[in-house]
């Protein structure tokens, strides 16, 4: 049985121990509610968590370590040459292995050995799933039983669903916070590994990118360069010219839809501006090359043939594309003004457009900023529209009418296809992510300095 099917039928014993539950304790006090501990929607929750949560742990530390334990059995089988090929090897079989139950392509060419394990592996991943789908049901449908016999009218229900509800929170909390650890700890680690291999003053003020592995002993310029400062400038460059077309635009569209939009108008063009970053994805996929995109793209066509491959062309591109994040956010905080400081500026005199200027924009200041910083992040961590529109070249250029590229581009560039985790190349990604990391939360944590001065002044 499949994962999904499981799934499936977990929910639906969850909602029937609701119903059941629910039903169950209104039953007991013959329809008469005031004499029930909690409302009874909580006994309903309860016996639904009760049913429910062990049997998802249950699940989960199933799929966790159904595929590990397959193919150590499938691995113990196989015949002893291939064992003696070493790790790397058998990683890549047993690969192959997986590829071909599905019916993906493989590399390796099956003889009757590895059909044999193919057939095995296929077999006990029918069985796993059948076993864990009786394992599951089973003991959801046991702790329904279970609990629905335990349940009754002067039970604390709301008590232990609230305090379930809350443990589990704190455990989604805790599974983002360590893997944000786990992550930054990964960066640092291998960018570590890489300033190992090239000092962090090259990287740093190196004024030259042209990361290269040694194919031969031999090779002409197999010792690359890994000065990263074209990259450096490449981002903010084009981060800047996107800052400056997204901005203006951006507030300005927010200030006329929260102050003098009709309502008729602000309800079809806010839904239209949430809908618009979809657009610059279908177009960008297809920039060079595609005879009809869609009619959104006409405009991103036309930056490309004017400006082919230029900071110019990406910068005002991914600008248009994040003049929503900037004018949809801002015209939430300024819709958040209190609407007693509005009436005050017009009771004191002030006209309309002075009540937007001298009161209102000052008071979303600090929403207004958290928007641009939003749409900063963004156009530093886009990577398509850089591709499309500016190219891949790290040229140390301050004109935008030249190619130039980010260093998000150049994280995935270094990172695709088969890459050996050795080698400077490779690592450099990390040593470019840390960076960015760096320089993110910089600007965060300066940003939040000047709003919280602001917010001091205007209080």
């Amino acid at each position: 049985m499949s994962a999904m099917t499981v799934l499936l039928v977990l929910l639906v014993i969850v909602v029937s121990g609701y119903i059941f539950g629910r039903r169950h304790v209104i039953g007991l006090v013959d329809g008469e509610i005031r004499r029930l501990q909690s409302m009874p929607a909580y006994y309903g929750l309860y016996v639904a968590l009760w049913c429910g949560l062990p049997a998802v742990i249950l699940f989960g530390l199933w799929r966790a370590l159904e595929t590990t334990i397959i193919t150590k059995i499938v691995v113990a089988d196989l015949p002893r040459h291939y064992l003696a090929e070493g790790p790397d090897r058998l990683n890549l079989l047993i690969n192959d292995i997986r590829n071909h139950v599905v019916g993906n392509i493989t590399s390796t060419r099956f003889g009757p050995d590895l059909l044999a394990a193919t057939e095995q592996y296929g077999r006990l991943q029918t069985i796993s799933g059948w076993l864990m789908a009786v394992c599951v049901l089973s003991a959801a449908i046991g702790l329904l039983v279970w609990v629905l016999r335990r349940l009754h009218a002067g039970q604390h229900a709301r008590t232990h669903v609230e305090g379930a509800i809350e443990w589990l929170l704190i455990l989604c909390s805790s599974v983002a916070i360590l893997t944000t650890i786990g992550i930054v700890l990964s960066v640092l680690f291998e960018s570590l590994r890489f300033f190992d291999k090239v000092p962090l003053s090259d990287f740093l003020f190196g004024l030259e990118w042209s990361p290269q592995i040694a194919l031969r002993a031999d090779q002409v310029g197999s010792s690359g360069a890994f000065g990263a400062v074209p990259l450096f400038v490449g981002t903010m460059l084009i981060s800047l010219i996107a800052m400056l077309v997204a901005v203006p635009i951006g507030l300005m569209a927010a200030v006329y839809l929260a102050e003098y939009a009709p309502r008729r108008v602000r309800s079809w063009t806010k839904p239209c501006l949430r809908f618009w970053p979809a657009c610059p994805r279908w177009s960008t996929a297809s920039l060079p090359r595609s005879p009809s995109p869609p009619g959104c793209a006409v405009w991103e066509r036309a930056l490309a043939w004017t400006w082919p491959a230029s900071a110019l062309a990406a910068g005002v591109v991914m600008g248009i594309m994040i003049i929503p994040f900037v004018s949809s956010l801002s015209d939430d905080v300024i819709n958040a003004v209190p609407q007693a400081l509005r009436d005050g500026a017009l009771g004191m005199g002030a006209t309309h457009s002075e009540t937007v200027k001298r009161v209102i924009l000052p008071a979303a200041l600090p929403g207004i900023v958290g928007s641009i910083l939003l749409a900063l992040s963004r156009a530093i961590g886009e990577t398509m529209i850089v591709v499309m529109a500016a190219g891949l070249a790290a040229n140390l250029t301050l004109n935008p009418l030249e190619a130039v590229t980010t260093v998000t581009v150049q994280i995935v560039t270094l990172l695709v296809g088969d890459q050996e985790f050795d080698s400077a190349k490779t690592l450099a990604a990390f040593a470019l992510g840390l960076m960015l990391f760096v320089v993110t939360l910089a600007l965060n944590v300066i940003a939040l300095h000047i709003v919280r001065k602001y917010r001091e002044q205007y209080e």
